[in-house]
């Protein structure tokens, strides 16, 4: 590895301590990252003085030298994290520290390529009006969350048969990046969302992680031993094509049934449109007689995704989220565990019974609470590429989007 390599990874293996463990010594980030300690005491003094990280007070009275807290500095950086997806568009502005300071969002029927970027662009702008001058000059960059095949697959909601051909001929990233100027790397939303959560979860944080999200369609991502896997293109964890045993006897994408498209074609049976606009604020109890059979037949889905995931990648947790109200996110998550009695029925959810099978029984989404940009345009401070010492691989591993640890730049 080539000196400027290695020390960029030795900064972001610093930093990326700091994050997880707030006040933590120079002594313990040398032992925890294997670092000799005046290497890790140099590159802690660099953080400091690209303002990154700041010192608290010394802390006296126990063994040893006194030491000295460490922080992360919230203001040493600040991301964009815009997620563009089927059915709206939602714009975060954060530090370091993955504070909101400010969002923008809008629901639409579908997303117009001839205004989308003129719109993110203007938005963004608006976000970073906010920041005083010194401020502006540490924006990192936008966190672009999208999914895979957003413009192949608009005509999927029923979008004028001419947006095809506008998306065709529309680069997305690059016209974002062109409008804002602001360095901008995309992410599939559904990697997003699952570094999310493993990095919003509290310590021990999940090794090896499945997150699938019912969204429009099904988003997923997979992380193995604390690295989100992403594969070449970035879909890799595109688990919502996986092929699952339907209540009708025929097998279908996962998409097709564990999705909230899917309760829109029997809405649509009853003679009910779906309202534009976000679908927590859907009168979903109102429907309670036409969703029953799609929360039965979403649970099998995702625990047959989830069962056949595990017998691959020995993950050790599942976790369901939705843009549905809390309550029926949680009718899908007892679907899933009833429906696949083997073996994910077997779990108690204690600490003493996460090994094996057992540990994958489906959980309550640890970013459950956060907006949609923090989540699925996830790491934009975490990406935030701080500093001109990331390297371009670790720029483009690091802006996820919105709201991860500030540190994936320096992971």
């Amino acid at each position: 590895m080539q000196h400027a390599s290695l020390r960029a990874a030795n900064r972001r293996a610093v930093l990326t301590t700091i994050t997880f463990s707030p006040g933590i010594s120079n002594a313990e980030v040398s032992r925890r990252t294997g670092l000799a300690p005046q290497t890790a005491s140099a590159i802690v003094t660099e953080l400091e003085d690209d303002g990154l990280i700041t010192r608290g007070d010394v802390l006296r009275g126990r063994r040893g030298q006194p030491a000295t807290p460490l922080y992360l500095d919230y203001a040493g950086a600040y991301g964009i994290g815009c997620e563009i997806s089927w059915r709206h568009i939602d714009i975060t502005l954060i530090n370091l520290g993955s504070e909101d300071l400010g969002r923008y969002r809008r629901d639409f029927a579908y997303p117009d390529a001839t205004s989308i970027v003129a719109e993110a662009a203007e938005a963004i702008a608006g976000l970073i009006a906010r920041l005083s001058p010194a401020q502006q000059q540490r924006v990192a960059g936008i966190g672009l969350a999208t999914p895979s095949n957003l413009g192949s697959l608009i005509g999927n909601v029923d979008a004028p048969a001419d947006q095809l051909q506008a998306w065709r001929e529309l680069d997305l990233r690059t016209g974002l990046e062109a409008a804002t100027g602001l360095a901008t790397t995309w992410f599939n939303d559904g990697n997003c969302a699952c570094f999310a959560e493993m990095v919003m979860s509290p310590p021990p944080r999940p090794a090896n992680l499945v997150h699938l999200f019912v969204s429009t369609y099904l988003g997923a991502g997979i992380t193995a031993e604390h690295t989100l896997w992403e594969g070449p293109t970035g879909n890799s964890a595109n688990l919502g094509s996986m092929l699952v045993n339907g209540h009708d006897g025929h097998r279908s994408f996962g998409h097709d049934i564990a999705s909230t498209t899917a309760p829109g074609r029997r809405l649509a049976a009853a003679g009910i449109a779906l309202p534009v606009g976000n679908p927590s604020d859907w009168p979903w109890a109102d429907w309670e007689a036409h969703i029953g059979p799609w929360v039965e037949a979403s649970g099998s889905a995702l625990a047959e995704i989830i069962v056949n995931t595990g017998a691959v990648l020995e993950i050790d947790h599942a976790i369901i989220d939705s843009t549905a109200p809390q309550l029926l996110e949680e009718w899908l998550r007892s679907g899933a565990v009833a429906t696949a009695q083997d073996p994910l029925q077997s779990c108690d959810g204690t600490d003493d019974d996460l090994d094996g099978c057992a540990a994958r029984r489906p959980v309550p989404a640890a970013a459950r609470r956060l907006p949609s940009a923090p989540r699925a345009a996830l790491a934009v401070a975490e990406r935030l590429r701080p500093s001109r010492h990331c390297d371009a691989t670790a720029a483009r591993r690091a802006l996820c989007t919105c709201r991860a640890s500030p540190a994936r730049c320096f992971t």
